[in-house]
């Protein structure tokens, strides 16, 4: 029996482990196999007495370009996969930033929807110059997920957030870092290398105190972030459900033939 190829990879070296999404064929898109597979990698790094810090990043050309479009039947075709797939979703956001470990981006081509979602959950990213984020759930009849509503208002202010989820502007690496989503902006051969040195450095700090750091500042936006959580999650299933959303991502789909 050929194995379940495994969609996402963790590898740990000392107090550094790296969590990799691993489909490059489809840039890293979100389906079922690929949240489940990352929300196992991310617990198991969470969880690892001798991780300090994590890396985030993607295989191939693409950090994640977003939810599998190709996957949207699968996904829309009951009420239980519509609340499966959003749920686990959500849960993503949950694994990072609710995690005792400090969790470090680092991104590179596309990161679209729900990719751009995980880069903003990250506790620091570094960029490659070749970078590109953007939200294209609106167009889609899709909805924002991983508690984009409240913390993107929290990062760039309320008008520039609705500019950005609303019209799906592109933006680059260095706009991503002049707007502060971003940490370091370098050449795309420096970006893992930059962003295992900036774990270490993590690493080198007391793991109590980052651990706390981390807790308490989850715990400022705990409440908010939670109940932005799941009105996402409600206002997702009834997107998944809309007619409009099917006539849309039908003519998408046939626009990339």
């Amino acid at each position: 029996m050929t194995p379940a190829p495994q969609y996402a990879r963790l590898h740990t070296a000392g107090p550094v482990s790296i969590v990799t999404l691993d489909r490059p064929e489809r840039l890293n898109a979100i389906g079922a196999g690929l949240l489940g597979d990352l929300h196992r990698a991310m617990v198991a790094a969470q969880a690892d007495p001798d991780t300090r810090a994590i890396v985030l990043t993607g295989a191939g050309r693409a950090f994640c370009a977003g939810d599998d479009l190709k996957e949207f039947n699968e996904q829309a075709a009951s009420s239980a996969s519509v609340a499966d797939t959003c749920e686990r979703i959500q849960q993503i956001t949950r694994d990072i930033m609710f995690g005792p470990k400090l969790v470090i981006g680092a991104a590179h081509g596309y990161a679209a929807g729900g990719g751009f979602e995980w880069v903003l959950n990250c506790d620091m990213v570094v960029a490659a110059d070749n970078l590109v984020a953007f939200f294209p759930e609106m167009a889609l009849g899709h909805f924002v997920t991983g508690g984009v509503t409240h913390l993107l208002p929290q990062a760039v202010g309320y008008q520039k957030a609705m500019e950005l989820i609303v019209l799906g502007e592109r933006l680059d690496a260095h706009a991503l870092q002049r707007l502060g989503l971003v940490n370091r902006v370098v050449p795309l051969e420096a970006m893992l290398p930059t962003a295992i040195e900036l774990a270490t450095q993590v690493a080198s700090r007391s793991a109590l105190a980052t651990a706390q750091l981390k807790r308490v500042m989850t715990t400022g936006l705990g409440p908010q972030l939670i109940a932005a959580l799941e009105h996402e999650r409600q206002a997702a299933m009834a997107c998944f459900s809309d007619a409009d959303t099917w006539r849309r991502v039908a003519s998408f789909a046939r626009s990339r033939l």
